[in-house]
């Protein structure tokens, strides 16, 4: 029977994205950017967001393409920002369709139709991706942001600097623990995510994983549920300074009800423990895989 620290081993390499998966996205990417070349003036796309800092898990959806138009499109930015929102959606469902395209507060959602299998497989496949139509502002991007019915400001790249910061002051385990943990989210025991956008899952643990690397697996996520479900309620802003809160999604509502699940896994993560403690291996391994999904192995 594998051991507990392997088993997350093996977790945290399932997690990881492969060559496949790289080439999938990037053939998606090329796709979508060569369509809406013949709508918009286009500088520039790039892949961004969780899946360029390592941090997005499987299986593979909202994979992020930044857009950066050009001067023929910055006439959209004397207009309200769902201005360009609208023509992204318009453009994007005359090739895929109504019912594969979605306009979000910040981007359109197109899906691709990739079946996701009881074990989390698309078979190397991007599930899904959000286009993103942004603007070059100095050093930074500026982004529509219905919310607010405003332009909000970002930098992707500072967002993957000070996760690479994270990830080396944590003996190179914290991406991992962030996959893990937006694994959990995702679950789908959960219905809606507990934690929006996953996002805030990953500022959080830019201040809430510290101390440095423990050696155990159970331990760090133990330690890092109990302070999610402590923090929680606190606004977190944009570690790049320039946009929205990242929290600002967290409404009473859903903090009451993201409290409540983020208390009973911290009773399963103390169960699951006390298994290993008590010499129950296979149960304690079934009760993380339970917690977890499909991809924790049990051997």
């Amino acid at each position: 029977m594998i051991t507990l620290q392997d088993a997350f081993k093996k977790f945290k390499s399932r997690l990881e994205l492969n060559d496949k998966e790289q080439n999938n996205a990037s053939k998606r990417q090329i796709e979508v950017r060569e369509y809406l070349d013949t709508k918009f003036d286009i500088d520039r796309s790039f892949l961004t967001g969780s899946y360029a800092r390592w941090t997005k898990t499987k299986p593979l959806k909202d994979v992020d393409i930044f857009f950066v138009l050009g001067d023929e499109e910055k006439h959209y930015r004397d207009k309200h920002p769902d201005a360009i929102l609208t023509a992204f959606d318009d453009a994007l469902v005359e090739k895929y369709g109504r019912s594969a395209v979605t306009k979000q507060s910040r981007s359109v959602g197109i899906d691709f139709g990739v079946v996701v299998d009881a074990d989390d497989n698309t078979d190397y496949r991007v599930v899904s991706v959000d286009a993103v139509p942004a603007f070059v502002e100095g050093k930074n991007y500026v982004i529509p942001n219905n919310d607010t019915g405003k332009w909000m400001g970002t930098n992707p790249e500072i967002h993957a600097d000070k996760a690479t910061e994270a990830h080396q002051a944590y003996s190179n385990e914290w991406k991992g623990l962030v996959r893990m943990t937006k694994y959990w989210n995702q679950n789908a025991r959960h219905g809606e995510k507990p934690i929006k956008p996953s996002f805030l899952i990953e500022v959080m643990a830019m201040q809430c994983l510290w101390g440095g690397w423990g050696g155990s697996f159970d331990r760090e996520i133990q330690s890092f549920f109990a302070t999610l479900r402590d923090r929680i309620h606190e606004d977190w802003p944009d570690p790049a300074g320039l946009g929205s809160p990242v929290s600002d999604r967290m409404n009473g509502a859903a903090l009451t009800r993201a409290q409540s699940l983020l208390d009973a896994a911290n009773r399963d993560i103390a169960s699951a423990i006390n298994l290993a403690r008590s010499g129950r291996n296979g149960d304690a391994l079934k009760t993380w895989r339970a917690f977890f999904g499909p991809k924790f192995p049990l051997s």
